[in-house]
């Protein structure tokens, strides 16, 4: 614009020279006509002379005009200029926030973070909204919009209140009462557990029991004759329920081993034996069936040997007592050596203050909601209390015993039902009494919290070592083509490309895969966690991928026959029930319910459903053999055709089943016969001693002198699942 005004300045200063020059011609002309009129036009000839100043006058005052104007137009356009040098706007950041978090941080759209993570190291397919990102691709994303990155420290110093509940400190030992003491029967399934248990209880629990197993952990308050009270977990024997003898022998004083004298000591009493060791808890050894002709106590002695289970008899610590629970021959005595090492182990609770204790079992109810059976271990409960177990919370508005009949209170070591839970807990949660139902919430918010976190945490983990794998797989690339020559590295790619071409329709096989998707309701939390522990172990997803969509306790419901139809599963129910309407929504969408009473045999159906969803195998059965004695050739019309004298060695070969020529032990060829003659005839059979020739379906395949005819024929074989659950 300088520039601009100078070229105008310019202009006008040489108008005005010009100007002045075109004023001195005038002047001599006037010279010259001076002398004729000098005397008559003296004003005249001096006004000339006045009129270039004023022009320089005129011209000043014009280009101070122009100057002022131009410096304020310089002005205003210098404006915008110093309001696009504004300084970038700044995003606060955090380590480890999520997708979703920083784009509304940055006030974009998600898409503009998976923009800016495009052509990076990062699985962009593998980032969610609520995925976390790692610090490295933060700064790439705050890089690639244009903006300021600021770190935040609000999320760092910003840490939640522990707001958990927690047991109380060890009572004054002056407070504390005898209490009855928790006795665990444990053992192989079939040992006669609950049988030993119904004779104390006097009842018929293991007449009432699906298949006479026990499938349930169940507990019991027993009076003795002697006034004496003990409260007896009763726990499943089968190899399914590993997880509900463990938390039996977690929250008892004693430990009943039952061993069956006829059958000795079996995998689920070694399994016994290593809970309670674990639990470190005292063990009185009941050996039962005892009444039986084949039984022999002694011999149980001896194997417990091997497993550090030494009886008084062989200088040990462990009672052993013979017993008979069917005819209830020496129950007493195994009572009085359970009492007399309670007396021995002084078992003492505190029956004041807060509740403690743990959640057996859990199940939902249709009448009454959430329910669970718990061993009060510390405190008295009462109606209206207030508890916590895991992440629910309850205001307990009935309680009974095991009989089904109310309390109004529970004591130390009392088994009770309780009603009242927002949610249903799990199976050893340990239950906490609270104040208020508001620090009811809180602590379950808070153990919420501690959850998300872990979470959080795991997947943070995950994806560091996904990046971690892809900055290595592009540092190998860079390795293997940064020394090559362009034309070389671009045929290497052609030839990757072309390999990853090939291999998709594999991969389509694979994705083409049997998939088995399963639902699976219980009757109570701990039988469901079984059935699930069991599905954990399934270790054949090459053959068929088994995919547990959803598990939970309760009545099989509309919502689980939806999500069935919407996975193309099938629901399993174990000791729950499908009413009218249920199965005749499910018969209608084409869903499969399959109800069981008994664990086994709710495995063994989903082994047969796996092995339905399994191509069918094809099996080769041998119908004959026979050994090549001579090869000759036959000349039919222009051909020569190999031809083999053979001997017929087991069985019969049949023209229209198939053959295969085994040389050296290994398959040369397999295929059908042209040809099967005996002498000049042509058969269809020949049987075992006879001679033969023989011209195979392929020319070109040449016989030798002690190769091998199999005869056989292939049959489809139904799939069957390679996974064995262990029982």
């Amino acid at each position: 614009m300088n520039l601009k005004m100078l070229k105008l300045e310019n202009l006008l200063r040489c108008h005005a020279v010009f100007r002045q020059l075109h004023s001195l011609g005038q002047r001599r002309m006037l010279a010259q006509w001076s002398h004729v009129f000098s005397s008559a036009y003296p004003v005249w000839t001096a006004q000339p002379c006045v009129w270039p100043w004023q022009t320089d006058l005129v011209i000043g005052a014009a280009l101070s005009q122009y100057r002022l104007l131009v410096t304020k137009k310089e002005e205003r356009s210098q404006k915008p200029p110093l309001s696009s040098t504004k300084s970038k706007k700044e995003v606060e950041v955090w380590i480890g926030m999520t997708v979703e978090e920083l784009a509304r941080a940055m006030e974009k759209d998600i898409d503009c973070v998976f923009e800016a993570l495009m052509n990076t190291d990062i699985d962009i397919d593998s980032l969610e909204a609520h995925s976390h990102l790692d610090e490295v691709w933060i700064k790439e994303v705050i890089k690639k919009t244009r903006m300021k990155l600021k770190w935040s420290k609000l999320k760092q110093d910003k840490v939640r209140e522990n707001k958990d509940a927690v047991r109380r400190p060890q009572a004054d030992p002056a407070l504390l009462i005898p209490r009855s003491p928790v006795v665990t029967i444990m053992g192989h399934v079939d040992h006669g557990k609950t049988t030993l248990l119904d004779k104390l209880r006097k009842t018929q629990v293991a007449a009432m029991e699906a298949g006479g197993i026990t499938q349930h952990i169940g507990a019991f308050l027993v009076s003795l004759p002697s006034g004496e009270r003990i409260t007896f977990l009763d726990t499943p024997g089968h190899a399914a329920f590993s997880a509900m003898r463990a938390r039996g022998a977690q929250v008892t004083d004693i430990v009943i081993l039952v061993v069956a004298a006829d059958d000795g000591v079996m995998k689920q009493t070694v399994e016994s034996i290593q809970h309670a060791r674990d639990a470190q808890v005292p063990i009185v050894l009941a050996i039962n069936k005892c009444d039986k002709a084949e039984a022999d106590p002694e011999k149980v002695k001896k194997e417990l040997l091997a497993y550090d289970v030494v009886c008084e008899d062989y200088g040990g610590d462990v009672q052993a007592v013979h017993i008979s629970a069917v005819t209830g021959d020496n129950l007493m005595a195994l009572a009085e050596a359970t009492i007399a090492l309670a007396e021995m182990l002084e078992l003492k609770a505190d029956p004041t203050g807060p509740v403690e204790g743990t959640v057996i079992e859990s199940f939902t109810d249709k009448g009454r909601g959430p329910v669970t059976t718990a061993i009060i271990q510390r405190g008295t409960l009462r109606k209206g209390s207030i508890l916590v177990a895991g992440k629910s919370w309850a205001k307990v508005r009935l309680m009974f015993d095991e009989n089904g009949k109310p309390i109004q209170e529970a004591y130390p070591s009392m088994p009770v039902g309780i009603i009242g839970w927002r949610d249903l807990p799990s199976a050893g949660d340990e239950i906490l009494e609270v104040e208020s139902e508001p620090r009811a919430r809180a602590v379950v918010d808070w153990r919420k919290y501690e959850q998300e976190q872990e979470k959080n945490k795991e997947d943070l983990k995950i994806l560091e070592e996904k990046r971690k794998e892809h900055q290595e797989a592009h540092q190998k690339a860079r390795e293997k083509y940064g020394t090559l020559h362009w034309k070389e590295r671009s045929f290497l790619k052609y030839q990757e490309k072309k390999e990853q071409k090939l291999l998709k329709p594999k991969e389509k096989e694979e994705r083409d895969s049997p998939v088995l998707p399963i639902i699976i309701k219980g009757d109570v939390d701990g039988s469901v966690e079984a059935i699930v522990d069991i599905m954990n172990t399934y270790d054949a997803s090459h053959e068929c991928e088994l995919q547990l969509v959803h598990f939970g306790v309760g009545d099989v419901s509309e919502n689980d026959v939806n999500l069935a139809e919407t996975f193309h599963g099938v629901i399993y129910g174990f000791n729950v029930n499908a009413g009218n309407v249920i199965q005749k929504s499910a018969a209608k969408k084409g869903v499969k319910i399959k109800l069981h009473k008994i664990i086994y045999r709710l495995i063994e159906d989903v082994q047969e459903e796996l092995s339905f969803r399994l191509p069918c195998t094809v099996e080769e059965n041998p119908i004959g053999e026979a050994s090549i004695l001579a090869t000759f050739t036959v000349t039919e019309g222009k051909k020569k055709v190999p031809v083999a004298g053979c001997r017929v060695q087991k069985g019969q070969l049949e023209k229209q089943k198939k053959f295969k020529l085994i040389r050296n032990r290994d398959v040369i060829w397999k295929g059908s016969l042209t040809s099967l003659k005996h002498h000049k005839d042509d058969i269809s059979v020949i049987k075992s001693g006879m001679d033969c020739g023989l011209s195979l379906s392929e020319e070109k395949i040449e016989f030798k002198v002690g190769d091998e005819i199999i005869c056989y024929e292939e049959k489809e074989v139904p799939g069957k699942t390679s996974w064995d659950p262990g029982f």
